[in-house]
């Protein structure tokens, strides 16, 4: 299972905090990780770079719990998941997109019992139903254009 994150953007990457000058600065991309302990409610992640593409993934079976794809020029921030080898029905439609091309972002994204809840740059931008068990979720991937800044769960 994936799921995508939601990032955070910040106009003045002179703002960004001291983590970021750490060793997590410019993480290679594509970056994957293992979630140790897996998915549960309340798990929180937070990214934080420049636009991307964010997956939450089963290893097990490829299936893709949640994937979000900031599309800049488009104006778009698709949302969908990928179960079976099949996706799901897109979802787009948003009051606003919070990502620019070459601005920073701050990305959460929050596990709860029914959805997921991403917030971008301290703003609630949507939340995605689960389409599938949340339990089977032990990857987090983030590719595309993007320098990475920051990671934490």
């Amino acid at each position: 299972v994936r799921v995508i994150v939601a990032l955070r953007q910040t106009q003045d990457p002179s703002r960004v905090s001291p983590a970021f000058a750490r060793k997590e600065h410019k993480r290679a991309v594509p970056f994957s990780t293992m979630i140790h302990g897996g998915m549960h409610p309340k798990k929180t992640f937070i990214i934080r770079g420049r636009v991307m593409a964010v997956n939450f993934v089963a290893s097990g079976s490829g299936n893709t719990a949640l994937h979000l794809n900031p599309r800049v020029k488009a104006g778009e921030v698709v949302r969908n998941s990928r179960i079976g080898g099949d996706w799901g029905k897109e979802e787009r439609q948003l009051s606003t997109n919070p990502f620019r091309e070459g601005q920073f972002f701050d990305m959460s994204i929050r596990c709860g019992n029914q959805k997921f809840k991403v917030f971008v740059n301290g703003e609630h931008l949507f939340d995605f139903a689960h389409r599938m068990s949340f339990y089977e979720i032990n990857m987090l991937e983030i590719r595309g254009d993007v320098q990475i800044f920051y990671v934490q769960f």
